[in-house]
């Protein structure tokens, strides 16, 4: 109850208990001194035995007045003085406490005539309608949801009072802290009234300054970058990081703690996170006071084995962290989860790794002995799955490597959330367990946090040879909540059309096993004086072999078509205008060994590819590919990335390989050169013929530049080579240097709040003199 609420209840109370006394007064003298009543007591639900005083007047009658609603013999039920009782001060006060306390009435008199009590109640009014004005920011039903009074329920001020809180922390909670509310009473007939609550929601409330205490060894400025409450700025209109929000608050707490025991400050402690609202109530200032002790190194490093068979020189190379480095608390975790993980690889289930610290404050080192030994004997009881509201809890379910009954395996559920994360449609993955219902089970719980799987990607480049390039992509990566991927896309061009759909169902028949099905449609006249026609279909059967290996089978049927050949074409190009029905079996094995599919920052994917030609159809060839990719970080955000691939075609036909089926190179794979812009040509023409071997590498440093994290800007230097070589013919007019082709360049990617932006400017830095060139390619796109 409120305190003017309080106030009010008391002085009610006081004025029917002077009234009633007064009268009492009058008729029995002077000889009763009634007690200080206390509003909000509760009513009572059964008759009390209160002691009776001697020589008091009974009472023969109770009369009810100004009911409208309730029935009179309700209010007595209330009251726990009866007719025949007699008129004792503690049971009246007593009474007019129960019947204030039910909430009924806005105001209760009691009056003594003769030996008959007058009992005259003003009932509250019922609410006939709730609404809300000027909420612009949050949805009326959120707010309906959040009030606890309904129509139909009896209005008191102290519900009242109590939404306008609930209101007020719900647009707090929203970083709106300077919000009001006024609620509003409208008066009905039949004692009814609307309420309406009148919202000035306000601005959001930003955070003005950042400030830190005692920080001696980082810069206010970093420390800024290691949190995620962020000032306001101008810029950071799609976010929220810069409005208030007490939970974010203690969450940077501990960012704050992770960024510096990252570093070496094994005695770093927050001391107070403090946010002071300004005095116009429109933004905070923040102030961190923080203690940073001193820099540890790391020391000796040794494992202690207590399972008999587990001997520590066997994963002592597990252990990547040097005596001298300093220390760093993700390290030790993830030594920790290395050394379960090797020793889960040994066969043994039931695993415990503890590391135990031992601190040289004088010498500012830090011993840590990993003991390993064996831990409980415990199983899964059940997987619990939460924060999939799109996705359907199979989708999830079936990416876990145990079940309900397994032993409880670390190793294996690092791999079922590194699968989960994979699948693309979560922003977070987080997998914990908790105790079950018994000692020896365990509960599995997993809380996602969905994102966007719809893609629309917009392309735009510049070619010297194409011009201006236009493409348009179309992707639901979870249709329906199923996992299923639906893709479409259409490339307009001056010199290109495509158009591309293509269906999968990673889980065919409840089996892991992936199908999929593809239909396409190309024409394309932008590597040469002529028009290649594809039109087709393919099915797809892919299934993993081990956790890292996988492997597909496809089978494709397309109708080609060169035409459109310029008079002036190559006479190479023209020989082989015409249409052709090609029949293709093709598979695709992949080693995968990335730590994400979607943003990797470590380890490497290996592919190999072969397509044979012939089984039905007009054309005859088999064609290989050999592809890989090695990811390195070596700093935070900051990371190598390589590329490299080589590739193979041989033609069984008596006309050797056609055009349309042989490599060409440029592009993305070789930045600075135009597509088809690398390998053989016929300088008569100088048109592009393509090759039967082609190789290409690439290597790229990706880094922030230095801006706000907010800003999702980060920078590039890169270096492509490689080379495109070999024809079933030879010619005069034919040019056939298989020399290396290398370029370098520089480019900016920004994640944009509509999508990916990527610009990327090349220079050739080795090429001859009949290659075509490229220096500017432009890439955006957007999720939805």
């Amino acid at each position: 109850m409120s305190f003017i609420a309080r106030i009010l209840a008391c002085a009610a109370l006081a004025l029917g208990t002077v009234v009633f006394w007064s009268s009492v007064y009058a008729q029995t003298g002077p000889t009763i001194v009634p007690p200080s009543p206390r509003a909000g007591s509760p009513a009572p639900s059964v008759r009390r035995s209160t002691p009776v005083r001697p020589g008091l007047p009974t009472v023969a009658e109770i009369v009810v007045e100004g009911t409208q609603r309730i029935e009179p013999e309700t209010v007595r039920s209330y009251m726990l003085i009866k007719e025949g009782d007699p008129i004792d001060p503690d049971r009246v006060n007593e009474s007019l406490k129960g019947l204030f306390s039910t909430g009924l009435f806005s105001d209760v008199t009691f009056r003594l005539e003769r030996d008959v009590l007058f009992v005259r109640v003003v009932e509250n009014p019922i609410i006939n309608r709730i609404a809300f004005e000027g909420d612009k920011e949050l949805e009326e039903d959120t707010l309906r949801n959040e009030v606890q009074l309904r129509p139909r329920i009896v209005y008191t001020r102290t519900r009242v009072q109590n939404d306008v809180k609930r209101i007020l922390d719900l647009y707090r909670r929203t970083g709106r802290f300077a919000a009001s509310v006024e609620p509003k009473v409208v008066q009905l007939p039949q004692n009814r009234v609307d309420l309406i609550f009148e919202i000035e929601e306000g601005p959001l409330t930003g955070i003005r300054r950042i400030s830190f205490i005692g920080n001696r060894e980082f810069s206010d400025r970093s420390l800024r970058e290691a949190i995620q409450t962020a000032e306001t700025r101008w810029y950071r209109f799609l976010s929220s990081d810069d409005t208030y929000d007490p939970d974010r608050l203690t969450f940077d707490r501990e960012l704050l703690r992770r960024h510096y025991l990252r570093n070496g400050y094994a005695d770093f402690r927050v001391v107070s996170a403090v946010a002071e609202l300004t005095p116009d109530r429109k933004d905070f200032f923040i102030t961190f006071t923080i203690e940073e002790g001193k820099r540890y190194k790391f020391n000796a490093l040794t494992i202690q084995s207590k399972i008999k068979d587990v001997k520590p020189e066997a994963i002592q190379p597990v252990i990547e962290i040097e005596a001298e480095d300093w220390y760093d608390s993700e390290a030790v975790d993830n030594t920790v989860l290395k050394l379960s993980n090797a020793v889960g690889d040994l066969g043994f289930a039931f695993v415990s790794v503890l590391p135990n610290v031992k601190r040289n404050r004088t010498k500012r080192t830090i011993d840590i002995k990993f003991v390993v030994q064996e831990g409980p004997r415990v199983f899964i009881e059940r997987i619990d799955i939460g924060g999939n509201i799109r996705t359907l809890d199979k989708v999830i379910r079936r990416e876990f490597q145990v079940v309900e009954g397994d032993a409880f395996s670390s190793t294996k559920l690092r791999r079922s959330r590194t699968r989960i994360q994979n699948l693309g449609y979560f922003s977070r993955v987080d997998v914990n367990n908790v105790p079950g219902s018994e000692a020896d089970k365990t509960v599995i719980k997993v809380d996602v946090a969905e994102q966007s799987t719809g893609e629309l990607s917009v392309g735009a480049g510049f070619s010297s040879q194409s011009g201006p390039l236009v493409d348009l992509r179309v992707r639901e990566r979870n249709l329906l909540g199923k996992g299923q991927d639906l893709r479409a896309s259409i490339t307009i061009a001056a010199e290109r059309q495509n158009f591309d759909l293509g269906f999968t169902e990673p889980y065919f028949l409840d089996k892991e096993l992936s199908f999929g099905l593809d239909g396409f449609h190309t024409a394309s006249s932008n590597v040469s004086e002529f028009e290649a026609i594809s039109t087709g279909a393919g099915i797809r059967l892919g299934y993993r072999l081990t956790d890292n290996w996988s492997h597909r089978v496809r089978y494709t049927l397309r109708r080609d078509e060169i035409t459109n050949v310029e008079s002036d074409a190559s006479k190479f190009i023209r020989a082989e205008e015409g249409t052709d029905f090609v029949s293709v079996v093709g598979h695709d094995l992949s080693y995968d060994r990335r730590n994400s599919r979607i943003e990797p920052t470590d380890g490497y994917f290996v592919k190999l590819s072969n397509d044979v030609a012939g089984l039905g159809g007009d054309i005859s060839y088999l064609k290989s590919v050999l592809s890989g990719k090695y990811f390195y970080s070596i700093a935070q955000s900051w990371v190598v990335s390589t590329r490299a691939e080589i590739g193979h075609i041989e033609g069984f036909n008596d006309d050797g390989v056609r055009i349309s089926d042989r490599f060409f190179l440029g592009g993305d794979k070789l930045r600075g050169f135009d597509n088809g812009g690398v390998g053989p040509r016929d300088t008569s023409t100088d048109d592009a013929l393509g090759g039967k071997v082609v190789y290409s590498g690439t290597v790229e440093l990706v880094f922030p530049l230095g801006l706000p994290k907010q800003f999702g800007v980060s920078g590039a230097i890169f270096t492509d080579a490689g080379s495109l070589t070999d024809l079933d013919f030879d010619d005069p007019v034919i040019v056939d240097t298989a020399s290396l082709r290398w370029s370098a360049g520089f480019g900016v990617a920004w994640r944009s709040p509509f999508g990916p932006v990527r610009l990327d400017f090349a220079v050739p830095l080795i090429k001859e003199d009949f290659d075509e060139t490229e220096n500017i390619r432009f890439n955006f796109g957007t999720r939805f």
